[in-house]
């Protein structure tokens, strides 16, 4: 069983939203936890756009979410929220799917001007699922080294951002689960 779900909601590979959900998973793995990534790639265009809520791959995925003890979202600004594919893969899984799990948002934009978008966007998409979203991470694409996927972070203050933010998401599974 995989105690942390990981959703990319980036349609492109690599993408800095893969490479900054990747370093975070491996700071959670530090942590102990085991991880199951999945990226809105891995699912069928035909399942997400045709709306097949009963595909054997949603319903692993909604089966994975339901045992996961936290998740972490990720996505690219695209228009100042999420991107489409990740809301039509959202749009699959059950009602409540979140429910009473932490969830550490994580956005990646081109400027800080959509800063909010963590707020304004997936935040609400995650209570609508019933998950307790986090402060959460927001990256601009100059903060994120593609060259270096290992270590993509080289800003100390942003470093220690994260990092942070991995203790509160770990804390907040501890606690549920006490």
């Amino acid at each position: 069983m995989s105690e942390i779900v990981i959703l990319s909601g980036s349609p492109a590979s690599p993408s800095r939203t893969d490479i900054s959900l990747k370093h975070v998973r491996s700071l959670v793995e530090q942590e102990g936890f085991t991880t199951a990534y999945y990226s809105i790639t891995d699912f069928s265009a035909d399942d997400l756009f045709q709306g097949r809520y009963n595909s054997e791959d949603i319903i692993k995925l909604s089966e994975k979410i339901q045992e996961a003890r936290g998740i972490i979202i990720g996505s690219p600004v695209y228009k100042a929220s999420y991107t489409g594919v990740l809301k039509a893969l959202i749009d699959l899984l059950p009602e409540g799917a979140f429910k009473n799990k932490p969830v550490l948002p994580i956005m990646i934009g081109g400027s800080n001007r959509h800063l909010l978008a963590i707020d304004y966007a997936l935040k609400p998409l995650i209570s609508i699922l019933k998950g307790e979203p986090l402060q959460g991470l927001y990256f601009v694409d100059k903060e994120i080294d593609k060259q270096n996927p290992e270590s993509p972070i080289k800003d100390g203050e942003l470093v220690d951002r994260v990092q942070s933010q991995v203790q509160e998401f770990v804390e907040a599974i501890q606690l549920r689960n006490n």
